[in-house]
């Protein structure tokens, strides 16, 4: 491997995070005034919405605690990360400590708490934030709500749970999958024993029960016994939530020393990229059909930000972890496709949604959906994989 174009994109994306996207959400979405986060923000950084999405609040706390813990001890960035903390505390959750999806500017609720993903996340960012000497009693409370995650696992959604009880019973990826990698964050703070029993249970999850074993393709949904749901939801396929989950499954590799697992994540990785990729266009789809038929999901053919960046990730650390000249080769070909289509050179920041063909659909850089957090732990990610690549080869 070529030690100046390793280093070149070490540089890139280190230097892409610290002095353009980073930058740009320190200045464009703290709320001074009421606290927390701006995340509907247009091209050019100004406010367009006002409204706080709790898990996106979440996301943005962890991360501006994470670069304070990891990258440098800003106080600017502890101030941002506090900035959320402080605005989750306050307004974030129900009397029952169930956090909402959505909330006014001041704090109001707007949305009800219609599943656990933002628990997930507020989890997450507590956790980080607790891990700083003087804020102790935040990874407590982490840890409380973590303990209602894992109590909410058979039914994610509770009483907001629009399915018919007992006609077509599916169980969803999304959890085992954020779960693989929240447990890892908040590894720190728990039980060893519970760590490793979570984990188990999850790369049994991830591996085996979501995954065809003879096409090698992951499902979104599954039926309770792990079985093929022939219908919309059992044949969904989502290549970049698949890509995603494997680099959390090399992290536990690498954690437990288990190589035989980072080369299995690696072969999937890959199995899952190679069906996902847009062969006429370039990109890989958002949304597929097992069977080959139209998805009800009607941007299936959209190419999204999150999905290119954690590929990216994935595609290194495999690299790192194994050696597989295929993840380098795949690496430069994402790279390559993502900064020409998702970068944006002008205003900073990363475009986050393209239409089938690559042209920009929605020139916000944040909104609904998308906060301050894929794009930054992302070129992190890469940047420290690749240090850690150089560092491997004593170049």
């Amino acid at each position: 491997m070529d030690k100046n174009k390793i280093l070149e994109y070490t540089q890139l994306y280190k230097a892409t995070l610290l002095e353009n996207v980073i930058p740009f959400w320190t200045q464009n979405s703290p709320d001074w005034v009421n606290g927390g986060y701006y995340t509907c923000l247009d091209r050019t950084g100004k406010v367009f919405d006002t409204d706080k999405f709790v898990w996106l609040q979440g996301r943005q706390a962890w991360m501006f605690s994470f670069l304070y813990q990891e990258v440098d001890r800003k106080e600017e960035w502890l101030a941002i990360s506090k900035l959320g903390i402080d605005f989750l505390e306050k307004y974030g959750s129900d009397s029952d400590g169930n956090y909402y999806f959505s909330l006014t500017q001041k704090g109001r609720p707007l949305i009800q708490p219609y599943n656990v993903f933002s628990d997930c996340f507020v989890a997450m960012a507590f956790a980080r934030y607790g891990q700083i000497p003087g804020n102790e009693s935040m990874g407590s409370k982490a840890i409380a709500i973590f303990q209602k995650i894992l109590d909410r696992q058979a039914n994610p959604k509770g009483i907001y749970n629009k399915v018919y009880p007992g006609t077509r019973p599916l169980k969803n990826f999304a959890l085992p999958m954020i779960l693989s990698n929240l447990c890892l964050e908040m590894e720190p703070l728990l039980d060893q024993g519970m760590v490793e029993e979570i984990l188990d249970t999850c790369v049994q999850e991830v591996m085996v029960n979501f995954l065809d074993q003879d096409t090698m393709v992951m499902f979104e949904n599954r039926t309770l016994d792990n079985g093929y749901s022939n219908s919309f939801e059992g044949r969904l396929l989502n290549p970049g939530h698949a890509i995603e989950a494997m680099w959390f499954m090399m992290d536990i590799a690498k954690r437990r020393g288990d190589q035989s697992l980072a080369n299995r994540a690696v072969t999937i990785m890959l199995r899952q990229l190679e069906h996902g990729w847009d062969k006429e266009f370039g990109g890989i789809f958002y949304f597929l059909d097992h069977e080959g038929h139209p998805p009800q999901q009607l941007e299936w053919d959209q190419k999204l930000w999150w999905v290119h960046l954690e590929t990216l990730v994935a595609l290194v650390k495999g690299y790192h972890l194994t050696g597989e000249t295929r993840c380098w080769e795949w690496f430069e070909k994402v790279h390559k496709y993502a900064w020409k289509n998702f970068h944006d050179p002008k205003q900073g920041e990363w475009f986050g949604y393209l239409n089938r063909r690559g042209e920009v659909l929605l020139d916000l850089k944040g909104g609904k959906w998308k906060g301050c957090f894929h794009v930054p732990r992302a070129l992190y990610q890469v940047w420290r994989t690749l240090e850690s690549e150089v560092d491997k080869k004593n170049f």
